[in-house]
């Protein structure tokens, strides 16, 4: 199986965009044009075959290529896994994907601060429109490789997820992302390692450190001083250096670790950075830190 990977890699990438409108799809677009990829919106699916013949034909001139495909296209848009079926019949054309997500409530205050219509409610609400276009793209999400709730991001935190998802089209490497979070605003849904920390001693009961999070060190050091923490860490690290050359074998190009704690801001935010250090001094790996909800509650 590490062999097809390797193959895979030096292969041209596809990259298909959708989700939600109103999720961050022209972002999306954006940060892989950053990347160096070739970039088409509203392409309509009936046409990615003749695109993906363009490809092989240049011979690796055009070797990474993004395309959005959103529900403007709607008459077309049934033919999409056809076409992605039969690119995977008669190309060597490595397929991904991008699925965007964000709640109900997020979309329709977006549709409202930019004053936009939602292409399914031209002269309704928005939600009529977000929730009969979240029910006909349920079968499309289930098939995508790479999910993203962008409900809580700020755009320089999609950028950055998208980013280091992409990134290691560059390279053989696989991307590993530690990611904290809160467990009372959710887990975040596109984490493939889930461990939750709220079994540490909390900083939060400490009024001096309350402020802060678990990236300042009087917080950090908090939450290492304790046995149960340096044997949890042994132990997670143990196991992680196990878990990710299995997921390299397989074939997977990017794991993505949840550290949860309550709120997002202390513990789960320190033993993300340690183990952003201690999994990051790996030369098979590129390894990023991101905090979902530390900054949450400050003023």
């Amino acid at each position: 199986m590490l062999e097809e990977n390797n193959t895979a890699s030096a292969m041209a990438t596809l990259i298909i965009i959708t989700g939600m409108s109103g999720a961050g799809k022209s972002l999306a677009v954006r940060s892989l044009e950053d990347l160096g990829f070739f970039c088409v919106d509203n392409l309509p699916p009936v046409l990615i075959p003749k695109f993906a013949e363009l490809i092989e034909q240049s011979k690796g001139k055009i070797a990474k290529v993004a395309l959005v495909i959103d529900l403007r296209g709607r008459e077309f848009f049934t033919a999409l896994s056809e076409s992605l079926s039969y690119i995977k019949d008669h190309f060597t054309i490595h397929c991904e994907i991008l699925f965007l997500e964000a709640t109900d409530s997020v979309l329709v205050q977006r549709y409202k601060e930019t004053r936009r219509r939602h292409p399914l409610a031209p002269e309704g609400m928005p939600l009529d429109g977000i929730r009969l276009e979240r029910k006909m793209l349920e079968e499309l999400k289930s098939s995508a490789t790479v999910v993203l709730d962008t409900s809580n991001m700020k755009p320089g935190q999609l950028k950055d997820k998208i980013i280091s998802r992409f990134s290691h089209l560059e390279s053989n490497t696989l991307s590993v992302n530690v990611t904290s979070f809160g467990f009372k605003y959710g887990i975040p849904i596109d984490a493939d390692l889930i461990f939750d920390v709220r079994f540490l001693p909390n900083p939060h009961y400490v009024d001096s450190l309350r402020p802060h999070t678990g990236q300042d060190s009087d917080v950090y050091d908090y939450v290492m001083k304790w046995p149960e923490t340096q044997a949890f860490l042994t132990k997670l690290l143990d196991m992680l250096h196990f878990l990710i050359p299995q997921y390299r074998k397989e074939g997977k190009s990017q794991v993505i670790i949840g550290i949860g704690c309550t709120g997002g801001k202390h513990r789960s935010v320190a033993i993300a950075e340690y183990l952003g250090k201690m999994l990051g001094a790996s030369e098979t790996e590129t390894v990023s830190v991101s905090h979902r909800d530390s900054e949450r509650d400050r003023h």
